[in-house]
């Protein structure tokens, strides 16, 4: 029996998403003109030469029954696959260059399927002046797309997960918890703000929040070594969470996790669905007066204040309209959980 139980292999399901990749990253050979390796929202590398430009490398990908229902309208699957990708570039103040796309696919797909997914990849990809170049095609069991993107952002200037500092105020664009709706399919990478935030020398740290609000800020708070405090009542909750009743209609991403004690099921919501994909960041206190004037000068889309970091290493917690203190965790979205 005993010798049955050592040949046991350790699977993913026990170990998780977050401790594979740790487990992963470690073992990645890197080189000189790595600025960033794995571990933020985008690699950062030079190019030999280029005196102005870091460049910002990133892969994603969306597989049919994980990211998105066979139902959904292609061209929608098509502007999740690519969003993705800008939305990460977005998140370190990146402006998109070249695309890859990578398509994985049943034999008996419809060739119909196949051109209103590109065409969604190449709309919003205009829109952010991105060029698709190429790629590679394969069968596969279930639909798959497989997105690689490289931006750009003046050297030195690519904003990092790890910059948070305690006092630093937290914001976070739009709305949140709309996921549950559709709006994972349907939102809008955030690249003009980030560009602005990051030209703008506002923001010390940013992530884009697709795992959610919790588990995101999680990341900030163990990249930079510091501790993060929310008011709960400020958290921008989607008017879509209190009309969209039908709970059924989840997402496939989105887990079936109960509310956190003490917290509405509305604001859980909010707290940890992932697949927003708005910017979180923080900025230092002396800026923040000066940062909203500024924000609400260059953008009309919403810009909230929600908390602020803190100098208690690893503690994340919430604090209600009453001024009680609620201990939260890290919950929201993980692979293989």
């Amino acid at each position: 029996m005993s010798m049955m139980k050592n040949k046991q292999q350790t699977i993913l399901a026990r170990v998780g998403e977050l401790a594979l990749l740790r487990k992963i990253c470690r073992r990645l050979p890197l080189r000189k003109d790595v600025i960033i390796g794995a571990g933020d929202d985008c690699a950062v590398v030079g190019i030999a030469g280029d005196k102005n430009y870091d460049y910002l490398l990133k892969s994603d990908g969306v597989v049919e029954g994980v990211h998105f229902k066979s139902d959904a309208k292609p061209e929608l699957v098509g502007h999740k696959a690519l969003g993705r990708v800008l939305s990460d570039i977005a998140a370190m103040g990146g402006e998109p260059l070249w695309i890859l796309v990578d398509l994985v696919a049943p034999a008996r797909t419809p060739i119909k399927r196949i051109d209103a997914i590109y065409s969604g990849m190449g709309k919003l990809a205009r829109n952010f002046g991105a060029a698709i170049v190429g790629g590679d095609v394969s069968a596969g069991k279930e639909l798959q797309l497989h997105v690689f993107g490289m931006g750009r952002v003046k050297k030195g200037k690519a904003v990092l997960r790890s910059g948070a500092n305690a006092d630093d105020a937290i914001f976070v664009t739009g709305a949140l918890g709309g996921s549950i709706a559709g709006k994972h399919l349907e939102f809008q990478p955030r690249l003009r703000e980030g560009e602005w935030l990051a030209r703008g020398k506002w923001a010390t740290a940013m992530i884009d929040i697709s795992d959610g609000l919790l588990r995101d800020l999680g990341h900030i708070v163990s990249a930079g070594r510091v501790g993060a405090r929310l008011e709960l009542d400020k958290i921008p909750i989607s008017a879509s969470i209190a009309t969209f009743g039908r709970l059924m209609d989840n997402p496939p991403r989105l887990a079936a996790t109960p509310p956190l004690e003490g917290i509405s099921r509305e604001l859980y919501h909010a707290l940890s669905d992932g697949e927003d994909y708005e910017l979180l960041f923080t900025v230092p206190a002396r800026k923040v007066k000066i940062f909203m004037k500024a924000w609400r000068r260059a953008f009309k889309l919403a810009c909230t204040r929600i908390g602020w970091i803190t100098a208690q290493k690893g503690s994340l917690d919430g604090i209600d309209s009453e001024g009680k203190i609620i201990k939260l965790n890290d919950a929201g979205f993980e692979h293989f959980r």
